[in-house]
């Protein structure tokens, strides 16, 4: 990392300890902003009040399914960043996430504001919010729309594959639920956000005939009880319909040219199937079709690279359902090894955005150029 930006981590289970070690490796100069992601097994309360103790600045942050830092992917612990005064940052939270208009018309404004301000400034948006809030599709989809269309990435928070609760930190010494914050990064350097999957459309297509978005759902597909469907179509029976056969065959729609992937979450008693994201009623799907997951990460940074030759950092927003399928094919190493030596930072989710979209075994990145 550059003088701007200072990486910092620790894998103390102590939070005192662990937040005193993280500050210290922001010297020798303090941040003017600091982003983290930190494990859900250390008792928040105390974490969050350290945070606030020892940080004077606006601190944007997340319990997560695991890290990615300087040695790849990291299970425990507390990592991020800081950022130094080149980085001009507002951050909202958003607290319930039923009634967050007001908010989102507040960050329009300061947005719009700050662009004309300061026209030449590159911005983008970060979005951390509750994971098991089902909430994203609306928030992003309101924000990304309503804040001029400024470039958008984020995750959802992660508790571990508990599936309990997932955090949101508030920047004055809380962990809360039913939350978002969004944080709009200003620079001079150059920004470039991207995303990845290794998935592609197959010829396979599906109509969704009957589903409730609401609650993630999917009844029938073509006509019929969707699992039946969707194990006819890999030539299985729904008795054979496991995680393993959802991460490594998921649903997939395209928007243009853009390939984006629908992860199922599970089976359910009639036969109906919970996703990880939103599917609308009348949408046509296929299954996706898996590429080495190495190669298509490799092309998709090769065009950052033509955009930013060298970033001093990308932050990244990593579906746990990747890193999953990363370690059950022996591949975690790998894979862990490429994002260090791109100088990849930031989190395992339980969902990743994309400007106005909620997305699944997607990574999601922006990358900032050094000076």
């Amino acid at each position: 990392m550059n003088f701007q930006i200072r990486y910092a981590s620790s894998e103390l289970t102590d939070p005192v300890l662990a937040v005193a070690e993280f500050a210290r490796q922001m010297l020798p100069a303090e941040p003017e902003t600091v982003l983290f992601f930190c494990s859900p097994d250390y008792d928040l309360n105390i974490l969050g009040r350290e945070m606030q103790k020892t940080f004077h600045c606006p601190c944007i942050g997340c319990t997560s399914s695991g890290q990615i830092g300087t040695d790849g992917f990291q299970h425990s612990g507390i990592l991020g960043l800081g950022l130094s005064a080149a980085f001009r940052t507002r951050h909202f939270v958003i607290h319930p996430l039923n009634d967050y208009s007001a908010t989102i018309a507040e960050i329009a404004e300061e947005i719009r504001r700050d662009s004309a301000a300061r026209p030449n400034l590159q911005r983008f948006g970060l979005l951390l919010v509750d994971g098991l809030s089902m909430a994203e599709e609306r928030l992003i989809a309101n924000l990304y729309q309503q804040t001029g269309n400024i470039p958008v990435i984020g995750g959802s928070a992660g508790d571990d594959l508990r599936f309990e609760k997932s955090y949101i930190y508030n920047g004055e010494g809380e962990f809360i639920s039913d939350a978002a914050v969004f944080a709009v990064i200003e620079t001079s350097s150059p920004v470039a956000i991207f995303k990845v999957q290794h998935f592609e459309p197959s010829k396979v297509e599906l109509i969704i005939t009957d589903a409730d978005p609401e609650k993630r759902l999917i009844r029938e597909i073509n006509g019929e009880p969707a699992a039946q469907v969707y194990a006819e179509s890999l030539g299985i029976t729904v008795d054979e319909l496991t995680p393993t056969v959802f991460s490594r065959n998921p649903l997939v729609l395209s928007f243009g040219d853009e390939p984006y992937v629908r992860s199922i979450q599970k089976i359910n008693d009639d036969l109906s199937l919970t996703c990880y994201c939103a599917i609308e009623e009348g949408l046509i799907v296929s299954i996706g079709i898996a590429e080495d997951p190495l190669e298509t990460f490799s092309k998709a940074l090769e065009k950052v690279h033509e955009i930013i030759p060298e970033p001093a950092v990308i932050i990244g927003c990593d579906c746990i359902l990747r890193r999953l399928q990363f370690e059950q094919e022996e591949l975690d190493l790998q894979i862990g090894n490429f994002m260090v030596q791109n100088r990849i930072v930031g989190f395992s989710t339980y969902g990743e955005q994309y400007n106005g979209l909620h997305v699944n075994q997607t990574f999601t990145g922006v990358a900032i150029g050094g000076k």
